[in-house]
């Protein structure tokens, strides 16, 4: 499917070496090697240990305010508890131990430009500052708006350099799973050119109206649509761009079946639409999938769909509608770009 890919201005020589995620290709180039200071610098920006703020896409926005929090503020050293909320929401998906301990410190920090303590006395004689996971979430550099988002994908695409395969432990010795379990469930042997769409259906908790509403006001997309999910705006996206003919997959927090019984009654929709099988479905499988799939629809007041939507523009790939509204002749339209989807969040 041509058309999923966008031109991407570091990808014009013939051999740059693209990345894969679980046997399907991006167009993104392969992040080079960061060089980082091995030492501890005199100010050092701590992340709170257990202050956990919002679930896993709240969680990644955090991780990525971490790094511009610590450039503005001109800190020397980012410090990141072994245990903690931090490598707990990334570990789940990515980085996960493989071998010893020591050899997977050493490949997070220098992936990241990090130092991993097991206690605060690692620190000691530094000038400490410790911030909680609420306060990354809500900050909001000054920094240009397109040096923002450049760093973020390069984040996405360091994180996404190791994912985890179901092999390895997180730091509570925990086994972790395979981020490429939906993909394989659901594509098989055919998952390297399949070619299909995603919908991600969220009702958040019972908060999906006003976070929505909240969404429309700022963006201008239609304030239930992407809630509900109707045959008719499914079909207003993927008629268009030919993939009413290939399968389509409901990724979902379980809180809405209706959605898949509208889409499947459809008599267009319901002859494509699957769901993950159970076995193989989980956040971080179900997230891979989406993220690489031709088309993507997602809930724009969903942190997650959000998180879908960065990784899939930081890979190149096209196709993803989150802000949609109908326009005078009632005709359904893109509303906002790329500034939206790395836009500031709402919390959940």
């Amino acid at each position: 499917f041509e058309d999923n890919y966008i031109d991407s201005n570091d990808n014009n020589e013939r051999d740059v070496e693209l990345m894969e995620i679980c046997g399907r290709k991006t167009a993104a180039s392969i992040p080079n090697p960061k060089q980082c200071d091995s030492s501890i610098g005199k100010r050092v920006l701590l992340v709170e240990k257990w202050d956990k703020y919002g679930r896993t896409g709240n969680n990644l926005r955090e991780f990525f305010h971490l790094f511009q929090y610590a450039k503005d503020e001109k800190f020397d050293t980012i410090a990141i508890a072994k245990t903690g909320w931090l490598t707990e929401a990334i570990m789940k998906f990515w980085y996960a131990i493989e071998e010893s301990y020591e050899d997977w410190q050493k490949k997070f920090e220098e992936a990241f430009c990090v130092k991993i303590i097991s206690n605060k006395e690692e620190l000691k004689g530094q000038d400490i500052y410790e911030i909680k996971s609420g306060d990354l979430f809500y900050f909001n550099s000054p920094e240009d708006k397109k040096v923002k988002v450049d760093n973020q994908k390069d984040l996405i695409k360091t994180l996404f350099q190791s994912y985890n395969e179901g092999n390895g432990v997180d730091a509570l010795n925990r086994t972790v799973n395979d981020m490429c379990s939906a993909i394989d469930a659901s594509l098989g042997e055919e998952k390297s050119t399949a070619v299909y769409s995603v919908i991600h259906s969220r009702k958040l908790e019972g908060q999906g109206h006003k976070l929505l509403e909240k969404t429309s006001e700022v963006t201008g997309c239609d304030p239930v649509a992407a809630l509900n999910m109707d045959p008719d705006y499914v079909k207003s996206i993927l008629e268009p761009i030919g993939m009413l003919d290939h399968p389509i997959l409901l990724i979902s927090d379980g809180e809405n079946p209706d959605v898949f019984k509208r889409l499947h009654k459809d008599p267009d929709i319901g002859p494509q639409i699957r769901e993950v099988p159970k076995e193989s479905s989980w956040l971080g499988g179900d997230m891979t999938l989406a993220i690489m799939s031709n088309a993507f629809i997602g809930n724009p007041a969903s942190s997650l769909s959000a998180f879908i939507a960065q990784s899939r523009v930081a890979f190149g790939l096209n196709n993803t509608y989150l802000f949609r509204s109908r326009d005078g002749g009632g005709e359904w339209k893109d509303v906002c770009d790329e500034n939206c989807i790395f836009g500031p969040r709402l919390a959940l």
